[in-house]
């Protein structure tokens, strides 16, 4: 039965709340029982989804997770992406891997640019989205300057279903215009406790604007949503639970359940009777204690039982998968069985990477994962010389999970680590420490960017002998070319028009 999955993800600009959200509907829906509030100002909040020391530290996301959660009959697969702009390549394969998303603005805020490079992103891939628009129990932006932001920036109808009985100062609840009650702030701190008020009056000042918004926008249109043309607007506070319920119900209810996903020419649906998936991250060593990894795969089709032979892309010879893991919350259980959009983990030791397909046929090809030229390029120094074996190591695990790329230089020793943004090499120098117990720094690199090259074998050998000194091999021992600045590879490109110079690299 694959109608019964929801598998989403929340996107949303840092600080807009995403990680309380998440730890919010965890709890609503009963995954775990006690949410990682911010006990004091000066202790750092150690949300249940974020658990990897430097992301406990700056209290932002850095690796997506996955949660697992049931609640009246459907499974939710929640994937948590990274919301820091620097872990945009993560974020986006995640997505690659959901069949809809909530999209959380902050209500002072309005929409920022990360929400909008990761809204660009789902609609690349037509990916439904929920909006969710939060900390309406603080001073924000007007609602109708809200809903029309949404609407005019992301070329988006907005149909709101719910609306903020004033904000700030004046916040009264939120009205649910579906049931038209109103959800109560209650005790001190004013937070949602239960308390709905199904008759109550709208105060005067309110009730011209609430009536406005339920005849001026559009009727919520099912295929409209679905197709990623119109969003539902859910007003809320996650911190204090409004709304959260309201998030869970409109998922179960209108939320797509898995589609087809894109294998070359054609799509292949859920309802196919081979198992088939495609493995969208590897994570290293989330149990310090055992250097294990993880593989997360997205099943496409068909009923996975455990022990299944499956056979990777990358790999050419099948596998037994003898302990697949799902994910519920901190939790995780050994999968007996799995279902078209469940999210399963494989431990495997470097077998599997990203953007490999498994099946049973070894006949499929999913397609849609690329790797992006990196914008930063650094050269790797040990501080230790004799550890170089450890090095080469960490650095593959790494790029395979997809946290850095690493190039070999054709000529000359010092390896070369390539990242779209900044903090992920905050992550690299914090990872080889802490996990491989290698002590490294990172020095200039004379290059600005990278470009995958491919042509006919001759364009390729002569473009070679010319340029030894700018070219390295990525770790899966293609051929890239170093380029010291975009004139360069422009320069190149003129010069050589029977290559190609590329900025992504289907994975």
């Amino acid at each position: 039965m694959t109608s019964n999955r929801r598998t989403f993800a929340i996107i949303s600009h840092p600080d807009a709340g995403k990680t309380t959200l998440t730890e919010k509907l965890l709890l609503t829906g009963g995954a775990i029982h006690l949410a990682g509030e911010v006990k004091a100002r000066g202790q750092a909040r150690r949300a249940r989804s974020d658990w990897m020391k430097i992301e406990q530290q700056r209290g932002i996301s850095v690796t997506s997770s996955v949660m697992t959660f049931e609640r009246e009959g459907i499974t939710f697969n929640l994937l948590d992406t990274p919301g820091h702009e620097d872990f945009s390549e993560d974020t986006y394969r995640t997505l690659t891997a959901v069949d809809s998303a909530i999209m959380v603005i902050d209500a002072a805020k309005g929409i920022e640019p990360q929400t909008r490079k990761l809204f660009e992103v789902c609609r690349l891939r037509s990916v439904p989205i929920i909006t969710f628009v939060n900390k309406v129990d603080r001073e924000g932006r007007p609602v109708f300057e809200l809903l029309d932001e949404i609407a005019d920036m992301l070329a988006l109808d907005v149909s709101p279903q719910a609306y903020p009985v004033g904000m700030g100062g004046e916040f009264e609840g939120v009205l649910d215009f579906e049931t038209g009650c109103i959800a109560r702030p209650e005790g001190p701190s004013k937070e949602f406790k239960g308390t709905r008020d199904c008759d109550a009056e709208i105060p005067e000042r309110f009730a011209e604007n609430i009536e406005l918004a339920q005849i001026g926008y559009p009727e919520f249109d099912l295929e409209a949503y679905r197709n990623g043309d119109l969003t539902p607007v859910y007003f809320g506070s996650a911190l204090k639970n409004f709304g959260v319920t309201e998030l869970i119900e409109a998922i179960a209810k209108y939320a797509p359940p898995p589609r087809p996903q894109p294998a070359g020419e054609e799509q292949v649906s859920p309802e196919r009777d081979e198992v088939t998936g495609f493995i969208f991250k590897v994570q290293a060593n989330m149990d310090p204690n055992h250097r294990d990894r993880i593989a997360f795969m997205r099943q496409v089709s068909g009923t996975f039982k455990r022990g299944m032979k499956l056979t990777p892309s990358g790999l050419g010879k099948p596998v037994a998968i003898h302990s697949p893991i799902l994910f519920f919350a901190q939790d995780r259980e050994v999968a007996d069985t799995a279902e078209p959009g469940d999210i399963i983990g494989i431990p495997n030791h470097g077998t599997l990477r990203v953007g490999d397909t498994l099946s049973e046929k070894n006949a499929i090809r999913f397609t849609g994962l690329p790797n992006f030229a990196p914008e930063i390029l650094r050269r790797v120094a040990l501080v230790d010389p004799t550890k170089t074996k450890q090095l080469r190591k960490a650095l593959d695990d790494l790029s395979e999970e997809g946290v850095i790329q690493v190039f070999y230089p054709e000529l000359g020793g010092q390896w070369i680590v390539g990242v779209v943004g900044q903090l992920q090499l905050d992550v690299l120098i914090s990872r080889l420490s802490a996990e491989y117990k290698v002590e490294a720094r990172l020095e200039a690199s004379p290059f600005a960017t990278a470009r995958w090259i491919r042509g006919e074998d001759k364009a390729m050998n002569d473009f070679e002998k010319f340029n030894l000194s700018n070219l390295a091999k990525d770790r899966d021992g293609d051929l890239v070319f170093m380029a010291k600045s975009p004139w360069d590879v422009n320069y190149q490109q003129e010069k050589n028009p029977d290559l190609t110079f590329s900025a992504t690299k289907e994975r």
